[in-house]
C-alpha cells in the first residue's frame, strides 16, 4: 500500500462515519452531513479536518475543476477524491480470472482476464499477479485487491471451502499479499455483488434491499437497517434445500424441486439434454423457446414459474424496498416474463404492493467489480460486513 492511502487508516469511528455517508451519497453540504449523521457543527469540522488533509475529502461547487475545487471555501458542498485511489477486483470462476481496476465509487476503468490452466492455488495466485503487474503498468497507485469467487470464506482472508476450485481452508489473502505485494481482501462473490449494489448500484440509499442471483449457481443476499444481513449460511449453497415444486425436475445438484434444480444454468440444460439427447448452450436453449420448440419451452416456463414463486416468497418474508435479480442466467426473464408476472401475482395477496424487481443482466466484471468495493469498504474506509 502506498503511503498516502496509508495515511488514511485507521480512520476514527466518527471519521468513518463521514467518508462513507459522502462517500455513498455525495457531494454533500456540511449541514447535510451534520444532519444525516446527527452532529453539531463542531464536531463535523473536527471529523473532516483530517480527511480534507488526507486528500480523502474536497470541497467542491457544482460545474468547477477538481483544482479549482481544492481551492474551495468551508460552504461548498464535501466530495470523494474518486480517482485518488483505484482498487483492483476479481472474480474467479472455473476456467477463467476476470479482473477490473476501479476508483473509489467503483466506477470500472479498466479490465483484464485471463484462463486458468487448473485450481492448484499458487497457480491461481500466479494468474491474479500477473493480471495485477498489468493493471499497475497503467495504475501505478493501486491501493488494494478484493476478491470474489463461489464459496465460503472466513475473515475476508480464508477460502474455508469451493467446491468448484476443490479447496478447503486455502489462505488465499495471504498468498496473493506475499506475491503481488498488496492488502487484500476474500469473500463470497454473492457477498460482494450486495455490498456493491447496496453501496453503488441498485440498492443505493435503501433500508431493506434483496438480490437474487440466478447463473451458474444460485446466490442470494438481504440488506435490512441499511446493511448487508450475515449468517451462517453464506457461501453454502442454500438454493439446494429452497424447495419451490416439490413435484419438479430430478436433476445432479440440488433436491428434486428446489431453486438449484429448476433455475440453474447447468440445471436448465441438463434438463434439455436428458429430454431430448441434445447438448446446447443456455442461450440456444432460450432461443428455442423463444421459438416455441416444445421441449426447451417446457423446461424454460417450469423455471420461469419457479422464479416468479421465488421472487414473491422473497417479498412475501423479507418485505425489501426492491429486489434486483441479477447473474448471467436473466435472460430467462426476456423470454418468459409473463410467465414470472404471472406466478409473482399468485404467491402474493392480491392487496399487496407491487413487487419492485430490477433485472440487472450481470457479467463477470459485474462479480469482480464487487470485490473491488470490498477492498474500498474494508481497506481504505475500515469498514465492511463482519464474517458469520
Amino acid at each position: 500500500m502506498t503511503a498516502r492511502a496509508a495515511s488514511w487508516l485507521p480512520l476514527s469511528p466518527g471519521e468513518r462515519s463521514v467518508a462513507i455517508e459522502v462517500l455513498t451519497h455525495g457531494p454533500l453540504s456540511r449541514s447535510d452531513i451534520a444532519r444525516r449523521l446527527d452532529l453539531s457543527a463542531g464536531s463535523l469540522t473536527r471529523l473532516t479536518k483530517p480527511l480534507i488533509e488526507s486528500g480523502l475529502l474536497v470541497e467542491v461547487a457544482e460545474g468547477s475543476t477538481l483544482s479549482e475545487a481544492r481551492q474551495g471555501r468551508p460552504s461548498q458542498p464535501l466530495d470523494i477524491v474518486a480517482e485518488s485511489r483505484t482498487f483492483v477486483g476479481f472474480k474467479i470462476t472455473e476456467d477463467m480470472v476476470y479482473g477490473v481496476v476501479t476508483t473509489l465509487r467503483s466506477d470500472i476503468v479498466a479490465r483484464h482476464d485471463l484462463p486458468l490452466a487448473g485450481h492448484d492455488p499458487q497457480h491461481v495466485v500466479d494468474v491474479m499477479r500477473a493480471v495485477t503487474q498489468e493493471f499497475a503498468r497503467d495504475f501505478p497507485g493501486l491501493a488494494g485487491i478484493g476478491i470474489g469467487l463461489g464459496g465460503r470464506a472466513s475473515d475476508r482472508s480464508v477460502v474455508d471451502e469451493s467446491a468448484f476450485l476443490g479447496w478447503r481452508d486455502v489462505p488465499l489473502a495471504r498468498l496473493l499479499e506475499e506475491s503481488a505485494g498488496l492488502p487484500v481482501v476474500v469473500e463470497n462473490d454473492v457477498n460482494a455483488l450486495v455490498e456493491a449494489e447496496s453501496w453503488f448500484g441498485a440498492g443505493r440509499g435503501l433500508d431493506r434491499f434483496a438480490v437474487l442471483t440466478i447463473g451458474a449457481g444460485l446466490g442470494y443476499g438481504l440488506v435490512s437497517g441499511g446493511k448487508r444481513v450475515v449468517t451462517a449460511e453464506d457461501g453454502r449453497g442454500v438454493g439446494r434445500f429452497w424447495i419451490v415444486n416439490p413435484h419438479g425436475p430430478l436433476t445432479p445438484e440440488g433436491e428434486r424441486g428446489s431453486a438449484i434444480s429448476l433455475l440453474t444454468i447447468p440445471s436448465i440444460r441438463y434438463q434439455v439434454r436428458a429430454a431430448t439427447g441434445r447438448d446446447v448452450s443456455y442461450d440456444e436453449v432460450l432461443a428455442l423457446a423463444a421459438e416455441g420448440e416444445p421441449m426447451a419451452a417446457r423446461v424454460i416456463d417450469e423455471a420461469a414459474r419457479a422464479l416468479g414463486t421465488l421472487v414473491a416468497q422473497i417479498a412475501n418474508f423479507a418485505m425489501p424496498e426492491k429486489i434486483l435479480l441479477a447473474g448471467e442466467g436473466v435472460g430467462l426473464v426476456d423470454v418468459a416474463g409473463p410467465v414470472v408476472e404471472q406466478a409473482v401475482l399468485a404467491n402474493r395477496h392480491p392487496q399487496a404492493d407491487p413487487v419492485n424487481l430490477e433485472t440487472k443482466v450481470s457479467d463477470f466484471h459485474d462479480w469482480a467489480r464487487g470485490g473491488a468495493v470490498l477492498a474500498i469498504q474494508v481497506l481504505v474506509l475500515g469498514s465492511g460486513p463482519a464474517t458469520a
